[in-house]
């Protein structure tokens, strides 16, 4: 019993040290016809830029060398492609986009004795790939060739065109092997992942919707996990079954996105709660109810379970203002009892957040926008990064700043600074993030059409200029963004100094007629936390009457 608790735990760290959430749209799914995919890059104190690998040529005989981007571990060196494309972020030229979530899976098949690691084969199936199909091919052929060290890891990767999930694992150590299976995801559906193996079944027959390795069954017979048909293989309940936290901290985030899209989700609740041995699991993709926006992605993507049963506003685990986050680690002891914290889409330990968007029906130094945002989702807005660009925003790629180095000039920092304020006072200082936040979005988004219908004129006549043309506009929006935040860091201390709340019309603070400050505002505690302060306290506090 000592050593299943153990593992467990061990298992628990490995899944959910790096817990992200991915959201996908097929092109039939959304309002204008544009594949979506969404990444959260999750993980206690992480900081990430926007990164960037240029176009390039290589001389025959070139070598690259494999470097964990989570942990700056060197792995070795590998041979160069003789062509690489350019990258912004996850979205490369041809608009192809790859995110991830690690669901950890059954510990002995890890390999650490193999080269690349999850991030690895991201960038380089971005750099080596011109469609969602061939970023499979190259990512599983480098796998299959120099071995994978990560744990069990789901990808989504999407171009203009096909979206696909794809899940991966080693085979043990020293094996340099890996099983792998990927999905075409219907383009009127949706899929979601996030840190829980989702595959199931799949017919290995259907050559333009499936592809495998030719191992994928061979290896769980061999290690004696699996001795059924081929057609009745599950990937996920033999490499990586689902348990409680497997089904509460990961598959309730991919509920609530199809909750929010699709009729009919109440009868997985019992799934997703963790606590029916054999309920009914989710399919791995449903049909919405509508064609989503983007802006429907980008909110979900800032989801707390509002409305639902899994709600983290209806608790005094939020304090006195109802903060929609909850301290970390999930699970925690009293008096010898384990309790947990639910885990949300949108959570404070974000790195970055963004929101793929890939057109097909037109040019691709236009059609591919990486919507960025680099703090948690629903605490900053979203700003355009184009998939041509070729040089960062300065402030999503900061000389001197990094995870112990704060800077004004550094998006993360600055965004980091602003949402820490807001959380313990949530409902009282949201309202006024979430005002600057949705205004600049929204302008964005008003600007897109003028912005890349100049950017098609150019095109036709020089492509060179409309690709300069839109990597100056992604930079100056960051750029807004950033100094907009400082200005709201800024009201947002004058605001709402020492828990009290100064009053304004029209935009400016109120002023007595001797010039100074008006009398500032007491919201003192809500009526809801206050009836649970007393109903906990009793008549300690109760004013004696005379």
């Amino acid at each position: 019993m000592k050593k299943q608790t153990i593992l467990l735990a061990m298992l628990l760290l490995s899944a959910y040290a790096s817990a992200c959430t991915n959201f996908i749209v097929g092109k039939k799914a959304s309002i204008d016809g544009s594949v979506m995919c969404t990444y959260s890059a999750d993980s206690y104190g992480m900081f990430l830029n926007l990164t960037h690998f240029p176009a390039a040529k290589h001389p025959k005989g070139t070598m690259r060398k494999i470097v964990d981007r989570d942990t700056n571990k060197y792995w070795g060196d590998i041979p160069e492609a003789e062509e690489t494309y350019n990258v912004i972020g996850n979205i490369n030229e041809y608009q192809v986009t790859i995110g991830e979530t690690t669901f950890g899976g059954r510990h002995e098949m890890v390999d650490t004795t193999g080269m690349l690691d999850y991030t690895s084969l991201m960038d380089l199936g971005l750099q080596r790939a011109k469609t969602a199909r061939e970023a499979i091919r190259v990512m599983t052929t480098l796998a299959e060739t120099y071995g994978y060290n990560s744990e069990g890891e789901t990808f989504s990767i999407c171009d203009p065109n096909e979206a696909w999930i794809m899940e991966m694992m080693g085979c043990g150590a020293g094996s340099k092997q890996v099983v792998w299976v990927a999905l075409r995801i219907p383009d009127d559906a949706i899929c979601a992942h996030a840190n829980q193996s989702r595959i199931t079944t799949f017919n290995q027959k259907d050559k333009n919707n499936v592809m495998c390795s030719k191992n994928v069954v061979k290896y769980a017979k061999k290690m004696g996990w699996y001795d059924g048909k081929d057609a009745d293989f599950s990937f996920r309940d033999t490499y990586a079954a689902p348990d409680f936290g497997g089904r509460r901290y990961c598959e309730a985030r991919v509920w609530t996105f199809f909750n929010r899209f699709c009729d009919g989700m109440d009868k997985y609740i019992p799934f997703v709660e963790g606590k029916v041995k054999d309920a009914e699991s989710m399919p791995l993709w449903v049909v919405p109810n509508r064609q989503l926006s983007l802006r429907d992605v980008k909110m979900a993507m800032r989801d707390h379970y509002e409305g639902t049963p899994f709600a983290l506003d209806n608790d005094m685990g939020g304090g006195i203002w109802d903060m929609p986050y909850r301290p970390t680690p999930l699970s925690y002891k009293v008096d010898g009892k384990s309790y947990f914290n639910e885990r949300p889409v949108s959570t404070q330990q974000s790195a970055f957040v963004w929101v793929s968007q890939m057109r097909a029906w037109l040019p691709r130094q236009v059609g591919g926008v990486l919507w960025f945002a680099n703090d948690d989702a629903n605490m900053v807005p979203f700003t355009p990064i184009y998939c041509c660009n070729t040089t960062q925003p300065l402030c999503y790629n900061t000389p001197g700043a990094d995870d112990l180095n704060f800077s004004m000039d550094n998006a993360f920092w600055v965004c980091n600074w602003v949402s820490n304020m807001v959380y313990p006072r949530y409902n009282v200082m949201f309202l006024s993030l979430e005002s600057v936040r949705d205004s600049l979005e929204l302008s964005y988004h008003a600007a897109q059409q003028p912005l890349e219908q100049q950017a098609l004129m150019l095109c036709k006549r020089d492509t060179a200029m409309a690709q300069k043309m839109l990597n100056d506009y992604s930079n100056a929006k960051a750029q807004q963004m950033i100094d907009r935040w400082r200005k709201l860091a800024y009201y947002l201390i004058v605001k709402y100094n020492d828990m009290a709340v100064k009053p304004e019309k029209d935009g400016k603070f109120l002023k007595t007629e001797y010039g100074y400050g008006a009398n500032v505002e007491r919201p003192g505690f809500p009526e809801k936390y206050a009836r649970k302060l007393i109903k906990e306290t009793g008549d300690k506090f109760a004013v004696p009457e005379e």
